[in-house]
């Protein structure tokens, strides 16, 4: 998005770009499709975030339940087991390439790097909520924006005019807000009455309603969280299903986040109830879309005028920055939450071809700049010539 809307088009500036993206960060949900929505509404207002958040999802949604589909369907399939051998690795690859990338933008003084470790430890051995490490984050980049302004980076923003300029009134946030809620919930209210509370689809329409309150920091951030309770608490998939889906989210367009479709579709496929696998999993991935999404257009639609207003302020810059710092650490969790699972497929067991696909993978990355999709593409065909030899 930074290459096409800042770089190619010259339709935002770069401050505006990261003063957005920061924004994106601090809310709960995706931060990819979030982003796509602000931009939208930047450039044309509330239809202009509709149609771009809207957008920005809906090919991916329906090429990963084809995807989803026959996973489940062919899953068991030697050739199609080996292809997901390959993808394992390569997902463990793109989310360690994922904590280097950010971190050299993110990580540039000692403390930032003090609180990168920090919300690492905090979520990886204290097992500490990630809305307290954000906002804690938050809170110490309010305090290091008024007395270490150098140091946070807190060097405010440009001073030009808002693309989006309309007025944030009490009546249109009361109308978004009550538009937004109804929209949120009325999917979950019909499943409630139709199929009733200890449902697969209802508890799952619950479940991710939680996970967009709750989580912050985009997908990588998600992630941990959702496959904890997924797998663990509910017991909908497996962690190898975990990480097939994140491999499958990685070849489609679109934002990574899109995993908890699938994650919908597999809990809802293996729980059908009265109703068969494929209409099952089909309503799973469906209402796990719909309160993942519906939320962003929320949040973005109240909070984008009011941030808009507070472009020039240095302390909040210097919040976001902290919180983008924090965000490192996270996703250092969530790596080292795959590469046990990648690399330690069974106690006791070590995979080295897992790990040499992951180490080829990685330096592909970091140092010829091989793009995502041909890492994927690349390691599940390396994947499946390993199983056919």
């Amino acid at each position: 998005m930074h290459t096409e809307l800042v770089e190619r088009r010259r339709w935002i500036s770069d401050n505006r770009f990261l003063h957005a993206l920061n924004f994106c960060m601090l809310l709960p949900g995706p931060e990819a499709q979030q982003l796509a929505t602000y931009c939208g509404w930047l450039l044309h207002g509330t239809r202009g975030g509709i149609v771009a958040g809207t957008l920005f999802v809906l090919p991916s949604a329906f090429l990963l339940w084809g995807l989803s589909y026959v996973y489940m369907t062919y899953g068991e399939v030697a050739w199609v087991a080996s292809i997901f051998a390959g993808l394992k690795p390569a997902v463990l690859a793109i989310v360690v390439a994922a904590v280097w990338r950010i971190g050299n933008k993110a990580l540039k003084n000692q403390v930032m790097w003090v609180i990168a470790a920090s919300a690492f430890v905090l979520i990886y051995f204290a097992k500490a909520p990630f809305p307290l490490i954000v906002f804690g984050a938050a809170g110490i980049g309010l305090i290091g924006g008024k007395y270490w302004k150098r140091v946070f980076g807190a060097d405010g923003d440009d001073n030009s005019e808002p693309l989006e300029s309309r007025p944030a009134g009490i009546v249109r946030t009361i109308r978004v807000l009550l538009f937004g809620v109804v929209l949120w919930f009325a999917p979950l209210l019909a499943l409630l009455l139709w199929l009733g509370g200890d449902s697969t689809l209802f508890r799952e329409g619950v479940f991710f309603s939680k996970a967009a309150m709750v989580t912050f920091g985009g997908a990588y951030a998600v992630l941990p969280y959702v496959g904890q309770q997924a797998v663990d608490f509910y017991g909908w998939l497996q962690p190898g299903q975990m990480m097939d889906g994140l491999g499958l989210a990685e070849t489609t367009p679109g934002p990574l986040v899109m995993v908890l479709q699938f994650v919908g579709f597999v809990g809802a496929w293996q729980q059908p109830g009265s109703m068969s696998p494929v209409a099952a999993g089909t309503l799973g991935a469906m209402i796990t879309t719909w309160v993942t999404f519906v939320p962003c257009f929320v949040w973005i639609l109240l909070g984008a005028p009011h941030i808009e207003r507070l472009r020039g302020n240095r302390r909040l810059s210097a919040a976001l920055t902290a919180v983008t710092a924090a965000v490192v650490g996270v996703i250092l969790n969530l790596a080292i939450w795959f590469g046990l699972h990648a690399l330690h497929p069974e106690p006791g067991r070590f995979d080295w071809f897992a790990c040499v696909v992951t180490v080829a993978a990685l330096i592909g990355m970091l140092k010829w700049k091989w793009e995502m999709l041909i890492v994927v593409l690349g390691a599940a065909l390396v994947g499946l010539v390993r199983g056919l030899v």
